[in-house]
């Protein structure tokens, strides 16, 4: 996890992990935190790398490299995301699959707002027509991979690293399956803002498809 100021809710997505894994997944929390974020998760069992903020994509991609465990899972730190739905990520790896990705529109996402919604809706129509596959949700946190993988691609994305995670993991041929899940409304204040994130990540899309079609 890329934690940034996420008091509020990082206690109760650690012991949901806790529970759901029996206390066997090391939890990585990369920081640029101004409140008691990185002392909560301490506290609670997690390593904390202590970085300044430099942006999504940079503490989430030191969070999937850090750990030296075969199946590497992402998550937010809001409580958005449900953690029992894990070991079925964690069985979908175990029957072969390289990528378990989060769908959070299959079921609708009421709990998003409208704007972020409706974007999130072109962002995987735009990376379906640059991949030439259809897919469905390019965004969420929640994801399960084999390590190869991650450690195998060069990532280059700040913002739009989530986008990234998936495409290029698809456009290599690696199997990839996105899995519905369910979305609730975050605790706390979100950090992204909608319009200029939005621009960011729609232009990482486009950024990523066209190296892919052209590697």
């Amino acid at each position: 996890m890329g934690t940034y100021n996420e008091e509020e809710a990082i206690e109760t997505v650690l012991n949901d992990i806790d529970e759901v894994t029996d206390g066997k997944a090391e939890v990585v929390c990369v920081d640029g935190s101004s409140d008691r974020t990185p002392e909560v998760a301490e506290e609670h069992g997690a390593t904390v790398i202590r970085q300044e903020p430099q942006g999504y994509g940079v503490a989430v991609r030191e969070a999937v490299l850090t750990p030296d465990r075969p199946i590497v899972v992402t998550t937010d730190c809001d409580d958005t995301y449900p953690m029992e739905q894990l070991p079925e990520f964690l069985e979908y790896i175990n029957e072969g699959y390289d990528v378990v990705s989060g769908d959070r529109l299959y079921h609708g996402a009421d709990a998003m707002p409208a704007f972020n919604r409706f974007g999130n809706h072109a962002f995987a129509v735009i990376a379906s027509v640059l991949l030439g596959e259809r897919v469905h949700d390019t965004t969420t946190g929640m994801r399960a991979y084999r390590r190869e993988v991650v450690q195998s691609i060069e990532w280059t994305e700040n913002t739009g690293l989530s986008a990234e995670l998936l495409m290029r993991p698809l456009a290599r041929g690696y199997d990839v399956r996105e899995h519905p899940i369910e979305y609730a409304e975050r605790l706390g204040e979100t950090k992204l803002d909608p319009i200029e994130g939005g621009l960011a990540i729609a232009k990482s899309i486009v950024k990523v498809g066209l190296e892919e079609q052209f590697r």
